[in-house]
């Protein structure tokens, strides 16, 4: 094949994958039978966080990536995108015309991986358990609409919920959600450590040092029954201190695969065609990035603060310098290909501008320059983030307004902090749960939200979010979606900067490389194969 980047198309609103990676032979890697699959994503254990795998804590896209693999739930993303689709359940459905009734009936036959069957009470056990524990990550906000659960025999469960939930089929898809065996997990408390017991695609287990995990092996489990055909016997995971190091183990036919995250340079380097051993898979995503802000602190309390900084970030410039064409500038939370997207940052406030930033400052009274420092990750969103915030900086400083500072932090520290409100402004991404625009306001401005935020906009929380749930054609919701849209750019809580793309390198002999990465960015080691495709 002469082109070595495969570029799978957005089709009708839909991310759909529709090309696997050109073959060829005499490469691998040298773990066995297994597939091994590099990632810079680090699973660490500390007093903040001892639980990171326990469904009820997790919240990032890297250990929902682990949950996924190995813990079910009772709906599941389809691998060609669209709406969710029945996985440990044989079907669900709304049952009523307002949809806040919602019935699924379990396939015959489930078991844990243990052989223990599952049970309509272990659906009820797993998802109660999550709400009560109310884990600091704040993901059990995204069942939040659940009034209570009812179970009808061994097979029947069915949600009773506060209010209209149209989504609420795809937050079944999520981990949080995920089926769980009430003989491995206290009802009332996280379970601490790196062990996994569910009835997913594979059973898990962890190689550990220094209480992070190396490797992560996932073999297939005998006992899965659902949606997903299984590929292949075993994936490892390997976890890299940084991009270089798993491009060297790609090189080497250390590992097969390379997923997130890739340097842009290694990233322009394949797209080149600069390994023939390598194929490069561009696929559309849905990772954004932007900045929060702890809306009480002294140093951005004034939303006029927040607004010149809306005024200055020059988002294409910073694309440009640091991203490339890996990345396009995003003017609201909700990316692009999303429907209900509006511009409403750039309907705001247009261009940057400086003047227009001065006047904003002028008006309510505040002294310049603001003295900031911007707080990030070094590493948890790959090796760019530190030039990203360098430009970040330079273009606030160059402005005049602003006298700011950066500083790095790796992301077991990040993260408590950051939850604490120890950090007036500090850089996020955001990888959907599911891709419906909710997804991306809700968790960020809902109750007990991902954020842990001080912000709260009463109409936003109690009108505007219901009734775009109330929708089951989400085209209907774009009103009420567009009014939080143009709030969140009036008040500028959060600053969306750009949304990006995603890439998956893989050795040329592994198949079902298009596939392995959904437009939410879940892994789905399951498509993964070895051989001679295309």
């Amino acid at each position: 094949m002469n082109r070595k980047t495969l570029v799978l198309p957005a089709v009708a609103g839909l991310l759909t994958p529709v090309l696997a990676a050109c073959g060829g032979s005499g490469s691998g890697s040298k773990g066995g039978d297994a597939i091994v699959v590099g990632t810079t994503d680090r699973f660490t254990a500390t007093t903040d966080a001892p639980a990171p795998l326990d469904p009820a804590y997790a919240y990032d896209v890297g250990t929902w990536n682990i949950l996924r693999q190995s813990v079910q739930t009772l709906m599941t993303q389809p691998k060609g995108e669209g709406d969710p689709v029945a996985d440990a359940a044989e079907s669900c459905s709304f049952t009523d015309s307002g949809s806040e009734r919602y019935a699924c009936k379990l396939r015959d036959g489930l078991k844990f991986a243990s052989g223990d069957p599952v049970t309509a009470q272990d659906v009820k056990f797993s998802i109660e358990r999550a709400l009560r524990i109310k884990s600091s990550s704040g993901v059990a906000s995204l069942l939040n609409t659940i009034d209570t659960i009812e179970t009808q025999g061994d097979h029947e469960v069915i949600f009773h919920l506060k209010t209209a939930d149209a989504t609420f089929p795809y937050k079944l898809s999520t981990p949080v959600a995920g089926i769980i065996n009430p003989k491995d997990y206290d009802k009332d408390k996280l379970r601490n450590g790196f062990d996994i017991d569910g009835s997913g695609p594979y059973t898990f287990h962890a190689d550990v040092s220094g209480n992070a995990i190396t490797t992560a092996t996932f073999t297939k489990n005998p006992n899965y029954k659902g949606y997903f055909k299984v590929n292949n016997n075993k994936v490892a995971l390997r976890s890299f201190s940084d991009a270089d190091a798993m491009s060297a183990a790609i090189d080497k036919g250390d590992i097969d695969v390379m997923s997130r995250t890739m340097s842009p340079s290694q990233i322009q380097k394949l797209d080149a065609g600069g390994d023939d051993k390598v194929d490069l898979v561009d696929m559309p995503g849905l990772e954004i990035r932007y900045l929060a802000f702890n809306t009480n602190a002294a140093s951005v309390k004034s939303k006029a603060v927040r607004q010149a900084m809306a005024q200055i970030v020059d988002r294409g410039a910073l694309v440009g310098k640091v991203y490339g064409t890996q990345a396009e500038a995003l003017y609201s939370l909700v990316p692009a290909t999303v429907t209900g997207h509006s511009n409403s940052f750039f309907n705001k406030y247009g261009n940057p501008s400086v003047d227009k930033a001065k006047s904003l400052l002028s008006k309510a009274g505040i002294t310049t320059p603001v003295k900031l420092t911007l707080h990030y990750t070094t590493d948890h969103y790959g090796s760019a983030t530190k030039k990203e915030f360098e430009v970040l900086q330079q273009q606030l400083n160059d402005s005049g307004l602003f006298d700011t500072s950066i500083q790095g932090h790796t992301w077991e520290t990040f993260r408590p902090a950051e939850q604490k409100g120890q950090y007036d402004v500090y850089g996020m991404g955001w990888f959907p749960d599911f891709p419906d625009a909710d997804n991306f306001l809700a968790p960020f401005l809902d109750k007990d939200n991902f954020l842990g935020s001080p912000y709260s906009n009463p109409t936003i929380q109690h009108t505007l979010i219901p009734e775009s749930r109330r929708e089951a054609d989400r085209l209907a919701a774009a009103k009420s979606l567009t009014a939080i849209q143009d709030t969140v750019a009036e008040d500028v809580p959060v600053l969306p900067l750009w949304q990006g793309k995603q890439y998956v390198a893989a050795r040329d002999d592994i198949t079902g490389v298009a596939y392995a990465l959904n437009s939410s960015s879940t892994l789905q080691l399951w498509e993964l194969g070895r051989g001679v495709s295309g």
